[in-house]
C-alpha cells in the first residue's frame, strides 16, 4: 500500500474511533465514517473488505496500542507498580477530561455494546484487555497474586473512567487511584 492508501486508512480508523468514542459502534455509521474522513466511500470497501466490524475490531486494536504505547512509557520510567497503574489512570483520566468527556476507554464501549453478538469484535476486545492486563501483571511479577491483582487494577481503571464520564468529573478517578495504591503497596 503507498503512502496515500495508508493515509487515507488511517484517516478512516481515525474517524471511526472519534465516532465509536462519541456515540458507540451504532453511532458509527459508514456514512458517518465516510463524512468525517473525507476519504472515498469505495476506499472504505477497499481497506476494510469485511465491512463495519472489520474497520471497528481494527480501530479498537490501533487505540489499545495507543494506550499500550502508553504503558510502555510509564513501564520504561521505573514506576513501581501502584504508580504505574496510577499514571495509567491518570493519563486515561487527562484524556477523558480534555475530550470534554467524550473519550473514556476506547475498547470498553465496544465490548459493552457488541462482545456479546459479534465474535470479530469481541476477539478485538479481549486481544486489547489482555494484553493491557499483561503490562499491569509484569509490574507486579514479585506478587503471587499478580494475575488476580492485574484483573482488579485493570476492572478498577475500567469503573473509574466510566463513572467520571458519568459524573463529568474527575473525583472517582481520584479515590480509585488513592485506592489503587493501597492495594498494591
Amino acid at each position: 500500500m503507498g503512502r496515500k492508501g495508508a493515509e487515507t486508512r488511517d484517516r478512516l480508523l481515525d474517524a471511526t474511533q472519534e465516532l465509536v468514542e462519541a456515540g458507540g459502534y451504532f453511532g458509527a455509521g459508514l456514512n458517518q465514517v465516510i463524512a468525517v474522513s473525507g476519504a472515498p466511500r469505495g476506499s472504505l470497501y477497499f481497506h476494510f473488505p469485511e465491512g463495519k466490524d472489520q474497520l471497528v475490531g481494527e480501530s479498537v486494536r490501533r487505540a489499545g496500542h495507543a494506550v499500550g504505547a502508553a504503558m510502555e512509557d510509564l513501564a520504561a520510567s521505573g514506576a513501581s507498580a501502584a504508580e504505574f497503574a496510577e499514571g495509567v489512570l491518570r493519563r486515561l483520566g487527562d484524556r477523558l477530561e480534555e475530550s470534554g468527556w467524550r473519550k473514556g476507554c476506547p475498547v470498553a464501549t465496544v465490548a459493552l455494546e457488541m462482545a456479546a453478538t459479534s465474535d470479530a469484535l469481541q476477539r478485538a476486545c479481549h486481544e486489547v484487555y489482555t494484553s493491557w492486563q499483561a503490562a499491569l501483571r509484569a509490574r507486579l511479577d514479585d506478587r503471587e497474586d499478580a494475575d488476580d491483582l492485574a484483573v482488579t487494577v485493570l476492572a478498577m481503571i475500567e469503573g473509574a473512567l466510566l463513572l467520571a464520564k458519568a459524573h463529568r468529573s474527575r473525583e472517582p478517578l481520584d479515590r480509585v487511584a488513592r485506592q489503587i495504591a493501597t492495594l498494591l503497596r
